[in-house]
């Protein structure tokens, strides 16, 4: 029987993670399962505090208290249900989600206990639900006779497209590439997300009735096809554009940036047509960077047995953007970290061979309110090195077609949403926009968020 004080006696215990010497030769994602068991009881330390920062916290603003007490019945079809309400995609959200930063970060057992494994019992109860033949309920009986193109198969699209789909919208997604997922697939290592479980989702959604249309570049003359069949079009085409960091020497031979780096491993895992793998085997690589991006570079050099990883990053790791939880698992399997360290040069006679980098200070906070990196003089020193990936994260590099359709951008490439009629709409009323691409590179989750309330949006403008 529950007394609301479980988590006094029941300690947060998380799932075992694969052992490090089999982690660092596989990708397959590192955590062992849970159990029902272990679920009800992890469920039980909830507080049910009757004011869910876990909730508020969450950019889907997930039921999560009312989840965790199903879980904890054992009503694991329920708590699918339940998760389903906010959530597109909960077994994902599960995997990828920083959670210490969202909704475990404001579980009110920080303030002296551990959190409740939020994130983990997420991915459990959609897993389970699915392995048990559960499926997301449709929410209308018929279709409408409007139609909505989905330009881009990311988590912004996908979400859109699930939302839609079960309120009755017939609608189309549009890819370049050959499986659905955008970076939940081609961007995020199968260590931290297995891409059976996005393909699981194409099942899931194709039955559903949304339809894909794959290995498809939207330029100017497919945008106006689609354009003239479609009452309403919504944009999740990311940010895609690596930032350089404009670092003298980067044009050398044996330099790449991540996106293309994870790209072609995961093509070549997936046993694509002619998919070859950007291999670091027992190369001296370094990563530059310290996001999420950044993380999944080094880790996966590490998978392809590189003689040894480092991470470059210009402040300590305290003010690390990445994930707390991907930071302690490449420091497990083997990766250096050079902190307070800036990158200089890039030293090589066309091909890279060593790289200058710098000590820094953290100075005075910039605009954005971080402390500034200020570089200590004559703190140089010289790493030998035969592979340098750049990964400062992504910027926006509009398509054509955005021009062609009227639709206004930011001086920062992104799609302006200001002044509409409807959230998510663009300067073209036809158009609406979600994801990295009206907010800059960040996280999946703010991109399913948006691709569910735009698709709620969209319906409302197809009723006028």
């Amino acid at each position: 029987m529950s007394t609301n004080f479980e988590f006094i006696d029941i300690k947060r215990i998380e799932p075992e993670t694969k052992p490090i010497n089999a982690r660092k030769i596989e990708f397959g994602e590192i955590y062992q399962s849970h159990n029902l068991e272990s679920v009800k009881e992890q469920s039980s330390r909830c507080l049910d505090c009757g004011n869910p920062y876990c909730e508020w916290k969450c950019p889907l603003h997930n039921y999560i208290p009312d989840w965790l007490k199903l879980a904890q019945e054992g009503s694991i079809h329920e708590a699918a249900d339940l998760c389903h309400e906010t959530n597109s995609f909960p077994e994902i959200c599960g995997r990828i989600c920083p959670q210490e930063k969202l909704c475990e970060g404001a579980c009110t057992l920080n303030t002296g206990y551990e959190a409740v494994t939020i994130g983990q019992i997420e991915k459990y109860i959609t897993d389970k639900a699915l392995s048990e033949g559960w499926k997301p309920k449709k929410l209308a009986a018929s279709y409408s006779k409007k139609t909505v193109s989905i330009i881009g198969a990311g988590p912004a699209g996908l979400a859109c497209a699930e939302n839609l789909i079960r309120r009755g919208i017939k609608c189309t997604v549009y890819d370049r590439y050959s499986q659905i997922g955008g970076l939940l697939t081609y961007g995020i290592p199968e260590f931290k997300l297995e891409k059976s479980i996005v393909i699981k989702r194409r099942e899931i959604l194709e039955e559903l009735g949304v339809k894909f249309v794959l290995n498809c570049e939207v330029d100017e003359k497919k945008m106006s096809e689609i354009n003239n069949k479609s009452d309403a079009i919504f944009l999740g085409l990311g940010t895609y554009e690596s930032i350089k960091g404009n670092i003298n020497g980067q044009d050398k031979e044996g330099v790449v940036e991540a996106l293309p780096y994870l790209i072609r491993n995961t093509e070549y895992l997936m046993s694509e047509d002619d998919a070859e793998k950007i291999n670091f085997k027992d190369k001296k690589v370094v990563v530059l960077g310290g996001g999420d991006t950044a993380m999944d570079c080094v880790r996966t050099a590490i998978r392809q047995q590189a003689q040894s990883v480092h991470c470059v990053y210009r402040r300590d790791r305290e003010n690390m953007p990445g994930s707390v939880k991907e930071i302690k698992h490449a420091q497990e399997e083997g990766v250096q970290f050079l902190f307070n360290s800036q990158p200089l040069e890039i030293i090589g006679n066309g091909k890279v061979k060593q790289l200058k980098i710098g000590e820094t200070r953290l100075g005075e906070a910039d605009d954005s309110g971080r402390r500034k990196p200020v570089l200590v003089e004559g703190s140089e020193r010289i790493l030998d090195i035969d592979k340098l990936v750049i990964a400062f994260g992504y910027e926006a590099d509009p398509q054509n077609f955005i021009a062609e359709n009227n639709i206004d951008v930011s001086d920062r490439g992104l799609i302006s949403l200001e002044n509409q009629d409807y959230k998510f709409q663009t300067s073209n009323p036809k158009f609406f926009a979600g994801g990295d691409m009206i907010i800059g590179s960040s996280l999946a989750v703010h991109a399913i968020a948006h691709g569910r309330d735009a698709a709620k949006e969209i319906i409302k403008f197809l009723e006028t």
